[in-house]
């Protein structure tokens, strides 16, 4: 396996354990707004659908995926490197509720398999009523990309949809609210990008309103450009503003992503952070039914990096 983890894979026994092995499916590229810094743009393979847009095929590909990385699959060369207990499937974007009736079929589908599912959202399309009931009662997670809750933040950002509408904190507080009655065992997640519109941005009231369990701090990754990008000093600042959120609060720094996150592009390929003979990110063949282990042994991937983002990573007995 192409992976900077190679020594450990090629052991006799597991070292690291992890309560779920994470699949990040980005359905699709689209979003109804402009972040500058999204790194959700991938090369695309002529005259090839993205997978989400075709039923079967996204059937088979979550039975592939389900096959390869169930925990009970001996034959799975990355649990020479790595254990884990349950499987989760992330389902992101883009905004993945552009196609908010294919979302709630892979989601229950996920689950009919096996798996737990999360879905990463920017918010502003999370329906309401017994559609978002339907669609919180199948997830584990419901996590939030939000970055800012200035206007003039979310607007040099790129967090405003074509008529220069951007998502409020009311709103937001409703739909959690709404969500939270269809499911009281969501798991609420926020992801917040530090940038260089954001950086100087005190999220704590916001953040106290919305109550995530989970607040995820990552700094902006110059994949696509850098034109928000922020300093060492300033993205230290940030967190340490934040401080008060304690242990809910987990950050990222670039280096801590590279190598760390098991992904899928919308057009069913494995890919990874790197600079590949594609772009920006390293790419696999498409994931069909007989070729995930060498589809995922062609990307580079970091167990340990991949553990440690997780705090119940644990060394193995």
């Amino acid at each position: 396996m192409n992976t900077t983890a190679a020594p450990s894979q090629t052991s006799a026994r597991s070292e690291l354990a992890v309560e779920e092995l994470v699949i990040n499916w980005h359905v699709t590229e689209a979003c109804n707004y402009r972040c500058q810094y999204c790194y959700s743009t991938w090369q695309r393979q002529a005259r090839q659908l993205d997978v989400v847009r075709d039923e079967a095929a996204s059937s088979a590909l979550l039975q592939a995926l389900w096959r390869f990385f169930r925990p009970d699959n001996a034959a799975n060369p990355l649990r020479q490197a790595l254990r884990w207990s349950h499987v989760r499937l992330s389902i992101a974007g883009g905004e993945a509720l552009l196609y908010p009736q294919q979302v709630l079929a892979i989601a229950r589908q996920a689950r009919r398999l096996g798996m737990r599912v999360s879905l990463i959202t920017n918010g502003s399309l999370l329906p309401e009523g017994e559609a978002l009931a339907a669609l919180a009662q199948q997830l584990s997670i419901l996590g939030l990309s939000l970055d800012s809750f200035s206007e003039q933040g979310n607007h040099l950002i790129g967090r405003t949809d074509r008529q220069g509408r951007s998502l409020t904190l009311q709103a937001v507080h409703e739909r959690l609210a709404q969500a939270r009655a269809a499911n009281p065992h969501l798991v609420v997640k926020i992801n917040t990008v530090v940038n260089a519109a954001n950086a100087d941005e005190n999220l704590l009231p916001a953040l106290a309103l919305l109550q995530p369990e989970r607040w995820k701090v990552l700094r902006m990754l110059p994949v696509v450009n850098s034109a928000l990008a922020i300093s060492d000093v300033a993205f230290a600042r940030f967190v340490q503003r934040h401080a008060a959120m304690g242990a809910r609060m987990s950050v990222e720094d670039n280096a801590d992503m590279l190598g760390s996150y098991v992904m899928i592009d919308p057009q069913g390929r494995f890919f990874q952070n790197g600079t590949g003979q594609q772009g920006s990110y390293f790419y696999s063949r498409p994931i069909g039914a007989h070729n995930v282990a060498e589809a995922f042994a062609s990307i580079p991937f970091s167990a340990q990096r991949f553990a440690a983002r997780y705090r119940g990573a644990l060394k193995a007995a």
